[in-house]
């Protein structure tokens, strides 16, 4: 493969947005989301453990982790209209898609782990954009809330680093916020 245009990338860079207003009725197909999935196993992985867990949640596991996040916060006292909102949040889209970490027990390493999934998720919301999709990455108490590992087909040691909303986008994605310029310092 010859290298690729710069300015091309650029572009796909600069049109992905954080997005919710998707169609929440349009599913994305099966195929899809495992391709994006692959695409996320490409980002760096030091010591090759491939740290990278995914679990899409569509139909009624949507429900179900709105009701883990809506019943955590109930017992914690948060007030009733809160929970209310939790349990229903996750339908906003056709596919919650979270990801996790399955971290080294080196400690060393299971920050390398964790980049490399986080890294990897960017190249999740990027294959996104370039498909057509659109994204919000959240994270939340749905990465600590007891229940959700084991919902997801987790292990209790996996570390939850997102929470992805995908679907269909509904309109155009918002305005992109401006960016400063680099911190850049050259060292001769």
């Amino acid at each position: 493969m010859g290298p690729m245009d710069l300015d091309t990338f650029a572009s796909l860079v600069r049109a992905r947005r954080t997005s919710l207003k998707v169609d929440p009725e349009r599913p994305v197909p099966p195929e899809l989301v495992e391709r994006l999935c692959r695409l996320a196993t490409w980002a760096p992985n030091h010591h090759r453990t491939w740290p990278w867990r995914f679990a899409a949640l569509t139909g009624d596991a949507r429900a179900r982790l709105g009701a883990l996040i809506g019943d955590y916060q109930e017992a914690a006292g948060d007030p009733p209209a809160r929970a209310e909102k939790s349990r229903a949040k996750y339908l906003r889209a056709p596919l919650m898609l979270v990801v996790a970490c399955s971290p080294d027990p080196q400690p060393r390493r299971a920050v390398e782990d964790r980049d490399a999934v986080a890294a990897g998720i960017q190249n999740l919301l990027l294959g996104a954009t370039a498909a057509g999709l659109a994204s919000y990455w959240g994270t939340g108490l749905v990465v600590d809330v007891p229940g959700v590992r084991e919902l997801c087909g987790f292990a209790p040691t996996d570390v939850i680093l997102a929470a992805i909303y995908v679907g269909w986008p509904l309109g155009e994605p918002p305005e992109a916020p401006p960016r400063p310029e680099p911190r850049l310092h050259h060292v001769p």
